[in-house]
């Protein structure tokens, strides 16, 4: 059993690695004018085909879209996968009617409205590729606390965790307004680029952090529902008994709130995989 479950834990890191691996391609192709055209569609290539492992890895997911519970967070988690899956399927048709390495074997199709929907979507792709992962946050921190064998909560721990996370977003929304992303995401036409001549870290950073930012707010917009959700059952089971609660309800009511309710590493990581990541 033991040996099983260390198998079935190695996949799971490895499908983890290839996912944090096609975010930082998305990352890597998101800088265009400093890598240059061949590099960028190499990167792009190589992201799509991590993305079909990934929906390979997470085929399940797909069947129980229709017998899901309806709940606040698995219907969050189907409109956000959906979402993503749109607008990785316009980034691929655009990038193949844009793409310079098969102009030679087909006709060019794209032309300004297109490279500005390309870019449109790769941005999109950015802000909900990171409420997927927000979504996923307290699963993450579960497979870190593990790797670094953190056993125990401590609450100094998290209290850093806080405070970076809070930095993270506030950094997030200078960069929102450093790299323009609003316009982007509206589709506005700029001129404002970055430039890369002065600084190529400085354009990840601001990435990563507008990344952060969404993550952290998807995270605790979860956690907000969570609460509100535990405390609506405590209400109704007080009203029903006269404030007494009995051993099973109120176990059921701790389980409906508690899932990730800290900011620190989760207690419980287990060996059950989950059947979407």
């Amino acid at each position: 059993m033991k040996r099983k479950d260390r198998a079935l834990n190695s996949v799971f890191l490895l499908r983890l690695a290839f996912d944090f691996v096609a975010a930082g391609l998305l990352l890597f192709g998101l800088s265009y004018w400093w890598l240059g055209n061949t590099a960028h569609e190499l990167a792009g290539t190589a992201m799509f085909l991590l993305l079909v492992v990934h929906n390979v890895f997470n085929r399940r997911f797909y069947g129980t879209i229709a017998r899901a519970r309806r709940e606040a967070r698995g219907l969050v988690n189907i409109a956000v996968t959906l979402a993503l899956l749109i607008a990785m399927v316009v980034l691929l048709i655009t990038s193949v009617l844009i793409s310079h390495a098969l102009s030679g074997v087909m006709s060019p199709y794209g032309g300004f409205t297109v490279r500005q929907i390309h870019t449109l979507a790769a941005y999109w792709v950015l802000v909900v590729v990171a409420i997927h992962l927000g979504l996923r946050w307290p699963l993450i921190m579960g497979v870190a606390r593990g790797l670094l064998g953190i056993s125990k909560p401590n609450a100094a721990r998290s209290r850093t965790l806080r405070l970076a996370a809070a930095a993270i977003a506030v950094h997030g929304v200078w960069s929102s307004f450093e790299l323009g992303l609003g316009t982007k995401l509206a589709m506005q036409v700029t001129l404002d680029w970055w430039n890369f001549e002065e600084s190529v870290a400085g354009f990840f950073v601001h990435c990563v952090a507008i990344a952060g930012l969404y993550m952290v707010l998807t995270h605790y917009a979860m956690r907000w529902v969570q609460h509100r959700k535990r405390g609506t059952a405590r209400r109704a089971l007080s009203f029903r008994g006269g404030g007494a609660h009995p051993p099973a309800a109120t176990a059921r009511v701790k389980s409906a709130g508690d899932s990730g309710n800290r900011d620190d590493i989760p207690e419980n990581t287990g060996t059950s995989l989950p059947e979407h990541v």
